[in-house]
């Protein structure tokens, strides 16, 4: 006898009867957002791609209440699903099929529920499914490669009682801010765990402290890997995508990621294998149309919010990580964009990975998706557990939602204190009664400060100490496999040498669009033709000429210790978030940052002294033979790198630009005082200052190759073999820099 598609959708919902209303519609909504079919009659998942190996996970999971690891075992159940599926739509599944294949006549019920019928010849032709299947990226329009990743180290996360506090330092006293209070969680490879709550409930704290970003006294409870403590090894493990996409803006998404596999890939692996790692990323991430294109910036037109997010888990994915945490990674981006991103999170924890992330608001097919929540609210914990258990939670504790809602907007206003909409707990009804009505009550409701603490204390007595305990149990790994997680052995990509030439190519690649923009080489011509102007032909054959051309000595010693200053102190203020973020990956040396980070900056530093000069130097009529002209260029060179010198040690120091350019135009004004020409006799007890002063030593230097052959003195200056003058100035070249150094080693966030 068979069934009409009325009787069977009325049969499932007769064993359905144990489940609550809001998980029923649930299961409705979600499956009728898994029916659409594509051309060749496939049922597509929610992304919207084909039934790859993917989709095929993504159906399993759906159709039934756990994850299916073996790729026999889902297979198989695909194929009955489809089979129950279409026996369905031809009226041919008895009642008994029907009730024995639950969950496989869902998706039947799903496209009868849609008005779809699938057609006879579609049926016979139908295929079983692969996970060979290669997933088509649709934004992309063509078709990607799959991404292999060898298996990586589990790491199991747990963390138990985690606090976190903040002192607040004012004018007369200190206080103390708790921004977490007693968090416990646990989360295991092969699951997503999200953490979710109202802003400044402490999400981003909590993702910091588990994924070791914040090292501080204030921290309280435990946190293991694998029943370990943090280790440097783990560093080398871990990838960590920050909420702000912290990106170098005038490199292009292929350059961005080469650099970041050379760099952090393990040293076993060839520059051909690391390039080729890459490009399989770039196209997991449905990024080849755009590989060629600059990430942008505030004033650098580039790729899409979209792109730029999935770069940055690019950079953290490519080196497989054992476990991945995620601040808002959804943010700012479309529902589209934002269900594929929580799905390619969902197919890497499938790998083995352990993956957690903050999310703000998600839909309800992003809710979905995650297999633990962690949910805050004014740094307390609220719950956790299965994110498909919420909801039975907060309806065992009277809380239930009066209208049908997104269960996270559902659990976030609960997290505010808003219970709009939601029905009163009778326990907290009469706690509100008895303490105070006209305190405790607003309009009829509890205030938000009651309901909190009313969450709150319903979690820790229901909850809290069966999840404690089960914290207890060990995790089923070898103790060899734990002592890897414990070594204290940092694991880098690359050596010094390798690191270095690295970031000096990086570094030429990054800054050469503004070296030789067209605004710097405007300023910097225009002023050399200005001063060719001014000096044309200037004459050298009485004293008063002599002294006007040594006024134009003095303004290049001025120009070229002022310039290359103010250049130099953006330097590392502007790469501070890029630097601590590289360094917390340990991606590479601070020695060989350093390094490759100043001397990149040499040969573009260089080469607008040359138009300059070629452009004065001429017009100005001094001395026209090749000794004096290159003598001129190599000290003009010499005071570049020592101004810069100082540059980088101020911004180094004070990592603020206001505080580094207000502490920087006093020190140059200072040098250019001192600097011997507009002040001859400087009184004893201030003179040291101008041996400080690199436009004095320039000055000198300038002074002795043009006029030590015409005369021994020139404007009180006596003009000798100039030896102190490039001592001095190569001393303030090295000095300078290694204050700049010590600065940044001393940074707590660069500090190894």
């Amino acid at each position: 006898m068979q069934n009409s598609p009325q009787d069977c959708s009325m049969e499932r919902a007769n064993t359905s009867l144990a489940r609550t209303k809001s998980e029923q519609l649930a299961e409705t909504v979600e499956a009728a957002f898994k029916s659409p079919m594509n051309n060749d009659g496939v049922s597509e998942g929610g992304s919207g791609g084909t039934l790859s190996g993917k989709s095929s996970k993504r159906l399993t999971t759906a159709a039934s209440p756990g994850r299916t690891t073996s790729g026999g075992n889902k297979n198989t159940h695909i194929r009955k699903s489809r089979s129950a599926q279409m026996k369905f739509e031809l009226d041919d599944v008895n009642s008994g099929a029907a009730l024995s294949r639950a969950s496989s006549a869902s998706l039947g019920f799903s496209f009868s529920f849609t008005g779809f019928n699938m057609p006879p010849d579609e049926i016979a032709d139908s295929m079983p499914f692969s996970d060979d299947d290669i997933p088509e990226d649709l934004e992309a329009g063509m078709r990607k490669q799959k991404f292999q990743t060898e298996p990586s180290l589990p790491i199991y996360l747990k963390f138990r009682d985690v606090t976190y506090k903040v002192i607040i330092k004012g004018m007369t006293s200190t206080e103390e801010k708790d921004i977490l209070n007693g968090i416990s969680g646990s989360v295991d490879p092969g699951e997503v765990l999200a953490l979710m709550g109202p802003s400044g409930s402490g999400k981003t704290t909590l993702l910091n402290l588990l994924g070791g970003r914040l090292n501080q006294p204030t921290v309280g409870g435990s946190i293991t890997y694998n029943d370990g403590p943090y280790s440097k090894f783990l560093k080398s493990r871990i990838g960590f995508v920050t909420q702000d996409d912290i990106l170098f803006p005038h490199l292009t998404v292929k350059e961005t990621l080469t650099y970041a596999a050379l760099l952090r890939l393990p040293k076993t692996l060839t520059k051909q294998q690391k390039q080729k790692r890459a490009m399989d990323v770039i196209y997991e991430l449905g990024l080849e149309r755009c590989q060629d294109t600059v990430i942008g910036g505030s004033f650098v037109r580039g790729v899409s919010g979209g792109e730029r997010k999935r770069v940055c888990i690019g950079n953290e994915i490519i080196i497989n990580p054992s476990i991945l945490f995620l601040d808002e990674p959804t943010s700012g981006l479309d529902s589209t964009t934002a269900l594929k991103t929580v799905q390619l999170l969902q197919d890497m924890a499938e790998g083995g990975k352990t993956v957690v992330t903050t999310i703000h608001q998600p839909s309800s097919r992003l809710f979905h998706k995650f297999d633990k929540l962690i949910l805050l609210g004014k740094g307390s914990l609220l719950y956790f557990g299965k994110s498909s258990e919420a909801m039975l939670y907060f309806s065992s504790i009277g809380c239930n939602p009066l209208i049908a809602m997104n269960p996270a907007e559902f659990l976030l206003d609960l997290a505010n204190g808003n219970i709009n909409d939601v029905s009163v707990p009778s326990e907290l009804d009469d706690k509100v009664q008895i303490v105070n009505s006209d305190a405790g009550k607003r309009n009829g409701k509890p205030s938000p400060a009651v309901v909190h603490e009313y969450l709150v204390e319903a979690y820790e007595t229901r909850v809290a100490v069966k999840e404690k305990k089960k914290l207890m149990v060990p995790i089923p790994l070898d103790e060899e496999v734990k002592a890897k997680v414990s070594s204290l052995k940092r694991q880098w990509g690359a050596s010094w040498w390798q690191q270095y030439t690295i970031l000096f190519c990086r570094g030429i690649k990054e800054r050469r669009h503004d070296y030789f923009s067209w605004l710097r080489i405007t300023q910097v011509l225009s002023t050399a033709i200005i001063l060719g102007l001014l000096w044309w032909n200037s004459d050298t054959n009485s004293l008063k000429g002599l002294q006007d051309q040594a006024g134009l000595l003095f303004f290049i010693a001025v120009f070229w210790g002022f310039f290359p200053v103010f250049t130099a102190i953006f330097t590392f203020p502007q790469e501070r978030a890029m630097l601590s973020k590289e360094r917390a990956a340990d991606m590479y040396r601070l020695s060989a940052y350093f390094l490759a980070r100043t001397t990149s900056d040499l040969p573009l530093d260089l080469v607008l002294p040359v138009l300059f000069l070629l452009v004065v130097y001429f017009m100005a009529g001094l001395r026209m033979s090749a000794a004096p002209f290159f003598l001129t260029m190599l000290t003009v060179f010499l005071s570049i790198i020592a101004a810069q010198g100082l540059g980088l040690a101020i911004g180094a120091t004070l990592m603020d630009l206001k505080r580094a350019t207000t502490l920087a135009s006093v020190t140059v004004m200072t040098f250019m005082l001192a600097g011997g020409y507009f002040v001859k006799r400087v009184p004893v007890f201030v003179s040291w200052i101008r041996y400080l002063s690199f436009n004095y030593h320039t000055y000198k230097l300038l002074l002795k190759v043009q006029y030590k052959h015409m005369t021994p003195v020139l404007n009180g200056m006596r003009i000798d073999s100039g030896l102190t003058e490039v001592s001095a100035l190569v001393a303030m070249v090295f000095g300078y820099r290694l204050l700049a150094y010590i600065s940044l080693r001393r940074m707590k966030l660069c500090a190894q």
